[in-house]
């Protein structure tokens, strides 16, 4: 197993509408392998999450891939990993990725992208894990994501200092070392009551 910081990267698999989404799946491939980072994901072939992983391994990098069996049948993984994990399960490939990641983003993506990047929040937000959680948010992807955070807190279902936990970036580099390089989380809130 790799000694190397990991990022886990959930994101869609689907290009999207935008050829910037896929260019963004570039230039975030190339910043995880130029900083030495190993990508986590969800060992997909198809839409940005091959494009990120394909391009951390142009650039000689590393990536742990995580999928389940039935995706393997349904001949969706990629062949061409530097490690693979395959499992029973969705939650068994949700647990395998977070414990082998030091901290995760999300880029653009449809609902299993929002799932993901929300319950490792909410692991931060309750202390199961202290990793660091991003978005990477290409083109404003996730205004309306950051909007609903924002309307959470004023109705007082979220703290603030709750919603800060997930950071919000534009520039894959800054971004990577933002959740990888700034240390553990450090939250002791109360639940808003």
């Amino acid at each position: 197993m790799s000694q190397r910081k990991s990022i886990a990267i959930f994101c869609g698999s689907s290009s999207g509408s935008d050829p910037a989404y896929v260019a963004a799946a570039h230039e975030m491939g190339r910043a995880i392998a130029e900083r030495g980072y190993r990508l986590v994901y969800g060992a997909g072939s198809v839409g940005l999450m091959g494009e990120v992983a394909d391009e951390v391994l142009r650039q000689g990098g590393e990536v742990l891939g995580v999928i389940p069996q039935f995706l393997v049948d349904m001949e969706v993984g990629h062949d061409g990993l530097t490690e693979l994990i395959v499992t029973e399960t969705m939650h068994e490939r949700k647990l395998a990725m977070a414990e082998a990641a030091d901290g995760f983003i999300a880029m653009p993506g449809g609902v299993g992208t929002l799932e993901e990047i929300i319950e490792v929040l909410t692991w931060t937000q309750l202390g199961v894990h202290d990793k660091q959680c991003g978005l990477y948010d290409v083109k404003g992807y996730y205004d309306h994501l950051v909007r609903f955070l924002e309307h959470a807190v004023d109705q007082r279902f979220l703290k603030a200092s709750q919603a800060a936990l997930l950071h919000r970036g534009a520039d894959a580099g800054a971004l990577l070392e933002t959740v990888l390089e700034s240390g553990g989380v450090v939250y002791e809130g109360k639940w808003v009551g």
